[in-house]
C-alpha cells in the first residue's frame, strides 16, 4: 500500500525550492514515517509536466533513503537518529558521488526508483452535507440521524473513527430537519486521540490532541504517537496511521466533510457506517448483531441501521467541554430518538427552487436532498463538491498504467509498439 507522503521542504513547488539534490524536479514528496522493518524512508520527484523522475533515468530521480530524515522510534539508535541518520547515510554520500565527483551512477544503482508495479490502490470511503456516505465497496446512503455515530471500526489495529451530528441553525435561527457533522474523532490502538471539529468562528476548523486544543500557529504539522498530523489553510486535516490508513477531514459548507483511506490489508475487516470492507455491496448495511439489511432498504430501514451504529459510552472518543455538549451529548443517548429528519421520500421543493436546484446539481440526487431539506443552495452546493471530490479521488488512485507488449526507450518517455 501507499505510505503517507509529505512534501520534502528541500524540493517544494509551492516554496520555489532549488531541488539541490533531484536536479530536474520541480516538487519532491517524503514518506512520512520510516518503513517498520528496515527504518529506511522513501522519495518520490516529479517534473514540472508531473512525470515521476527515476534514477535509471536521471540523477535527480526519486530515490530511498537508507535513513529516514526524521527518525524513528526510540530514535537514539542508528539509524533511527533523526537528521544525523540521514546525513551520515544518504546526504554526505550524495555530496562525495554526485557533487564532488563524477560517480553518481554508483549512488543511484544502490537507490533504484520505486515504481508502481507493487502498488495496490487503497479503498476510498466519504461522508459529507447532509450526511451522505459513499461506502469502501462504493454503496450510496444517507442517515441523518443526530447524535455521535461509528463511522469505522477495525479490530484488526484497534482502528474506531467516531462522529458527531448536529442539526444547521438557519439565518432565520430556526433548525433544520437535516443535520451534518460537526466533529470526527481517530484512534489506533494506543495511539494518541485526534478530534477535528467545526470552531467557534465561521469557517474554522478546531483540532484537539486528547481532549486539549491545539495551535497551529508556528507549525502545520506534527509528528504524535502513532500518526502524523497535517493542516493545510486551515480548512483541511490529514491525518496518516502507523497502519497506513489515513483520514482528511475539511470543512465543506457549514459540515464538515471525512474522506477515509485503507490499505488492502483491511480487507474483511471493517465495519460502521462505512461498511464492510470486501468487495461485496450488498453486505453494506451490517448491523452490530451481525444482522444484514438489503441493499434495497428504504430510508427509514437506513434510519435504524445507522442508529445502531451510535456510540457507546464507555467507547467514546469526543470531547466534552462546554455545557452544550455535556447537556446535548454525553448525558443523553448517543442516538437523539426524539429527532425526526427529513427522509428523501418526503423532500419537496417550490418550483422555482427545484428549477435553480436542477441547473445547479444536475443529475446529483446528494444535492438536490441538502436543497429540499435546507432550502440552501449553497449547501447542496457544498454536497456536490464534495461528491465530486470523492469521484476525482477514486479515479486517481487507481494506477494509471497500460499494457506494453513492446517498448524502446528514448530519453525519458518510454514508447510503445502495440501488436
Amino acid at each position: 500500500p501507499p505510505a503517507p507522503l509529505q512534501t520534502d521542504y528541500g524540493c517544494d513547488l509551492e516554496q520555489g525550492s532549488v531541488c539541490t539534490y533531484h536536479p530536474g524536479a520541480v516538487h519532491c514528496v517524503r514518506s512520512v514515517q520510516a518503513s517498520p522493518r528496515y527504518y529506511s524512508g522513501q522519495q518520490c520527484c516529479y517534473t514540472a509536466d508531473g512525470t515521476q523522475l527515476l534514477t535509471a533515468d536521471s540523477t535527480g530521480g526519486s530515490t530511498p533513503d537508507r535513513g529516514h530524515d526524521w527518525g524513528s522510534p526510540p530514535y537514539r539508535v542508528p539509524p533511527r537518529v533523526p537528521g544525523l541518520s540521514h546525513w551520515i547515510y544518504d546526504v554526505i554520500s550524495f555530496y562525495h558521488c554526485c557533487l564532488w565527483a563524477p560517480e553518481c551512477f554508483r549512488y543511484m544503482n544502490r537507490r533504484p526508483s520505486s515504481d508502481c508495479r507493487s502498488y495496490r490502490p487503497p479503498r476510498l470511503a466519504s461522508a459529507f452535507g447532509d450526511p451522505h456516505f459513499v461506502t469502501f465497496d462504493g454503496t450510496n446512503f444517507t442517515f441523518n440521524g443526530r447524535g455521535e455515530y461509528v463511522l469505522l471500526e477495525a479490530a484488526l489495529t484497534d482502528l474506531r473513527v467516531q462522529a458527531r451530528t448536529q442539526t444547521r441553525v438557519t439565518p432565520e435561527g430556526s433548525q433544520d430537519r437535516g443535520t451534518g457533522l460537526t466533529a470526527v474523532a481517530v484512534q489506533e490502538a494506543n495511539s494518541d486521540v485526534v478530534e477535528v471539529r467545526l470552531g467557534d468562528g465561521a469557517g474554522v476548523l478546531q483540532v484537539l490532541l486528547n481532549q486539549e486544543v491545539l495551535s497551529f500557529a508556528e507549525q502545520r504539522w506534527m509528528d504524535l504517537k502513532g500518526m502524523f498530523l497535517s493542516v493545510a489553510a486551515g480548512n483541511r486535516v490529514s491525518v496518516m496511521l502507523t497502519s497506513e490508513a489515513g483520514l482528511e477531514i475539511s470543512l465543506q459548507g457549514p459540515f464538515l466533510s471525512v474522506a477515509v483511506l485503507l490499505p488492502e490489508k483491511f480487507l474483511t475487516h471493517t465495519q460502521g457506517l462505512l461498511g464492510t470492507f470486501n468487495n461485496d455491496p450488498t453486505d453494506d448495511f451490517t448491523l452490530r448483531s451481525g444482522g444484514v439489511l438489503p441493499p434495497s432498504a428504504s430510508s427509514r430501514e437506513l434510519f435504524r441501521f445507522g442508529a445502531d451504529w451510535a456510540v457507546q459510552n464507555a467507547s467514546s472518543l469526543l470531547t466534552y467541554d462546554s455545557k452544550f455538549l455535556v447537556e446535548n451529548f454525553k448525558e443523553r443517548p448517543k442516538h437523539d430518538p426524539t429527532f425526526l429528519p427529513l427522509f428523501p421520500e418526503e423532500s419537496s421543493a417550490s418550483p422555482s427552487q427545484a428549477s435553480a436546484a436542477a441547473d445547479l446539481c444536475g443529475d446529483d440526487s446528494f444535492c438536490k436532498f441538502d436543497v429540499a431539506a435546507t432550502g440552501s443552495l449553497s449547501v447542496g452546493n457544498a454536497s456536490r463538491v464534495a461528491h465530486m471530490q470523492h469521484r476525482l479521488r477514486v479515479q486517481s488512485l487507481q494506477p494509471a498504467v497500460g499494457p506494453v507488449h513492446q517498448a524502446q526507450k528514448r530519453k525519458r518517455p518510454y514508447i510503445c509498439h502495440q501488436r
